[in-house]
């Protein structure tokens, strides 16, 4: 992270196939690789919620995996939006 690229948090809901074929973990083992911290859970309505927290170019290279996708989920679209990150999350956690 440099001045240049400044830690930011992103808020994502996924909607599509997306729950059931294994997107939690698939975000999370993404989310690790690339250093973001946060989380991710399933929400009641079916979509799948995220809490990201990186330098901007890393968080739109996990948007890029995210928009894609597990094999067996379809991701018809996704609400980004950007804010102020929060500093305390070690890690990157499935919700329950």
């Amino acid at each position: 992270m440099t001045e240049e690229d400044p830690k930011v948090a992103l808020h994502i809901i996924v909607h599509g196939h997306v729950q059931g074929v294994g997107f939690r973990y698939f975000v999370q083992k993404h989310a690790l690789a690339f250093g973001v911290v946060g989380w991710v859970r399933n929400r009641g309505e079916g979509t799948v919620e995220i809490w990201a927290e990186g330098p901007r170019t890393v968080l739109d290279d996990l948007i890029e995996r995210v928009n894609r996708g597990p094999h067996h989920g379809l991701v018809q679209r996704l609400e980004l939006n950007w804010y102020s990150p929060k500093d305390m999350f070690h890690g990157f956690n499935i919700r329950w």
